[in-house]
Order: C-alpha cells, then sequence, then structure tokens
C-alpha cells in the first residue's frame, strides 16, 4: 500500500484535515440498512472486450470501504449505506447474492440469464475485511456458468491468488479500480485517495498474472478543480489509462453530489457546480482513439447534483452518452446541439479555481 509521507499526517494538515473533516461530516448519519439486503442490484447493458452484454450490476452492503472508515474520499458517500459495525457475515452476505438472483430471474424474460455480473461493494470486494475468502469463492462459483465477471477493488488489495478464484473457473474476469485520475496531486489533494499511478499499474500486472483485465474508473471533476482543468485532466488520465498493460477499459465517472460528503458541503455553500454533460461527451470525442473502450454512466445525470447542462437538452446529451458507451461512435454527438453550448464554451474559457463556479 502507498504511503503518504510524514508531512502529510501533521495535525491539521493534508489528509489528516480532510480525514477530520470528512469523519465529522458522515457521523451526521443516522439511517441503518438491513444486512441481508443488498444495496441495490439492477439490470442493463454494458460494452466490454467481447462485445455487449445483458450485465446483471450488485451492489453488495458490506462494513464499507476501509480507507472510508478512516475519512476517506471527498465526493464518495457510499460508506454512509453500508451495515453498522464493519462486518457482516458470509450467511448475510449469501442472502443478498439470492435478493439479486430473484430479482434477475423476475426481469429478464424466459429464464434468460445476464452473461456479465458485475459486483461493487462501494469498497473493495477483494479486501476479506469486506468479503471474507470464503464468500467470495462462494459467489465465484455461483456465478461459475456465466461469461464474465467485474469486481471492484482498491489496488492493494489485487493479488492472482484471489482472482484465481474465477478465472480458474473459466470465467472472463475484470477489477474495477477507482483511480479517479492518473494525476497523483489531483488523486492526494483533490479526492483525498492515498495511493499513486504506480500502484495501479502493479494491480495492472497482477490482473494480467491471474489471466484477467483492468477497468479503470476515473472521476470527472474532482472538487477544487475548475471546469477546464477538470476537463483536461481526465482527457490526459484517459490516454494514460489506455496506454497501461491490461487496462482495456476506462469508465469515465462524472462527480455527482452525495450526501455525507466534503463536496456536499461545498455544493451547499455555493462552492461545487457537477460537470457539464458537454465536458463530458467532450472527453468520449477527444479519445475516442485510445486503444481501449471508454465509456461513461453520468448518474443522476441531468439533476442539479448530476452531471447537467441546462435543462433543455440534458437528457439528449446523456442520451447520446448511453448511445456512444454501446457503438463508440462519436457521431452521436454531432445529432445535438443546445444555446447553453455557448454558456458551456464561456466557462471553458473563464473559470478559474478562483472563481468557481463561474455559473451554477
Amino acid at each position: 500500500m502507498s504511503k503518504p509521507s510524514p508531512e502529510v499526517y501533521e495535525r491539521g494538515r493534508g489528509m489528516d484535515a480532510h480525514n477530520k473533516v470528512m469523519r465529522d461530516i458522515r457521523s451526521q448519519k443516522q439511517k441503518t440498512y438491513d444486512p441481508h439486503e443488498p444495496t441495490r442490484v439492477w439490470i442493463d447493458e454494458d460494452n466490454t472486450p467481447d462485445g455487449v452484454y445483458d450485465s446483471l450490476t450488485i451492489i453488495l452492503n458490506t462494513g464499507g470501504c476501509r480507507w472510508a472508515r478512516a475519512g476517506g474520499c471527498t465526493m464518495c458517500g457510499y460508506v454512509a449505506e453500508s451495515v453498522e459495525g464493519g462486518t457482516v457475515s458470509h450467511e448475510a452476505l449469501m442472502d443478498q447474492i439470492q435478493v439479486c438472483l430473484d430479482h434477475e430471474a423476475d426481469t429478464m424474460d424466459d429464464g434468460e440469464k445476464a452473461g456479465l455480473i458485475k459486483i461493487y461493494t462501494s469498497g473493495s470486494f477483494l479486501d476479506e475485511r469486506e468479503v471474507p475468502a470464503e464468500t467470495r469463492d462462494a459467489i465465484a462459483e455461483t456465478f461459475s456458468d456465466r461469461d464474465r465477471m467485474v469486481v471492484e477493488s482498491l489496488p492493494d488489495f489485487v493479488t492472482r491468488e484471489k482472482l484465481a478464484d474465477f478465472t480458474d473457473r473459466g470465467l472472463e474476469t475484470d477489477v474495477a479500480i477507482g483511480l479517479e485520475t492518473a494525476t497523483d496531486r489531483v488523486r492526494h489533494d483533490c479526492v483525498n485517495k492515498y495511493f499513486d499511478f504506480a500502484d495501479f499499474e502493479d494491480a495492472c500486472d497482477e490482473a494480467a498474472a491471474a489471466g484477467g483485465g483492468v477497468k479503470a474508473y476515473l472521476l470527472m471533476k474532482p472538487p477544487f478543480l475548475s471546469e477546464p482543468e477538470a476537463l483536461d485532466d481526465m482527457k490526459s488520465s484517459i490516454r494514460r489509462c489506455a496506454a497501461v498493460d491490461n487496462c482495456h477499459t476506462v469508465s469515465m465517472n462524472p462527480t455527482n453530489v452525495q450526501r455525507y460528503t466534503m463536496v456536499d458541503e461545498l455544493f451547499f455553500n455555493g462552492g461545487y457546480r457537477p460537470p457539464w454533460l458537454w465536458s463530458v461527451a467532450e472527453a468520449l470525442r477527444d479519445t475516442v482513439d485510445v486503444d481501449a473502450i471508454v465509456v461513461s454512466d453520468p448518474v443522476g445525470g441531468g439533476q442539479e447534483r448530476g452531471a447537467h447542462n441546462c435543462g433543455e437538452c440534458d437528457e439528449l446529451v446523456f442520451k447520446a452518452v448511453k448511445d456512444f458507451n454501446l457503438r463508440q461512435d462519436p457521431s452521436v454527438f454531432d445529432q445535438v446541439s443546445c444555446e447553453c453550448e455557448s454558456t458551456w464554451e464561456f466557462v471553458l474559457d473563464n473559470e478559474t479555481s478562483y472563481n468557481m463556479p463561474l455559473v451554477r
């Protein structure tokens, strides 16, 4: 695991300061959650190196991300949805899997099954404090009849031995890593994530050794970056990730304002605006030439707390992004336009980190 320099732990400075603020904000949480019910489950379509699959996406309700419990990332409120006490039993986690299988059976036609299974924990599926080895093996066996698996993890926990539970059963397996940005300074100072880009590269090597691949998750517009800074960082991050051996997919996640986060505090006080959907489209259009699948799923797209434009064109741009995800054809963006593009262009030309957000 990467270790921040001793200086950042000086009282009231750096990560120490970020983590204290995050712990204070999250202490406001009051709602509790059932350890036998998943946080979320849904059916969708995903583009993979083997083509487009129906996908069953599962967010398991665990004891929460280890890093988030220390303070964690400035934009992530998912730990607020985790089970109190820090642990969930094997039996309860398998109950959650059964709920997801029942949802799949009720949703898909004629007994069909999704070829792609994506499992997230809003932390690290490969962290055995969240998901025990016994549970990981049982889940691998449960879905051994599918084609592909995606499991979420911080790079620290990615080992060939853990991934072998899936690859040894013949599953094409990918690790989804929340890299957020290829720029270490932005990851440390804006996102409050502790590891370096080099650790991501090491995780790609570990996955390759197990016969698996990597899907990099990037954060569009972390706090403290202006719109043009965020767009430039996203474009360069996509290119750097695509150049890493064994990173075959890059998923751009526009920041959405979640409760119990530093971003929520900034947003409430007028100090943050989620990215423009035009910026999402521009990043996808500009990087279409990279040697990787580049996709985006703007959670909360078109809403005030998610990536949005003026409100008139949001749905059309959102649909174009979803279309691009499946076809990887940038011409889909030529079919949408709006007067608010000129406002977005003005923001790119004039917004700076000391006068943001220039437009809400």
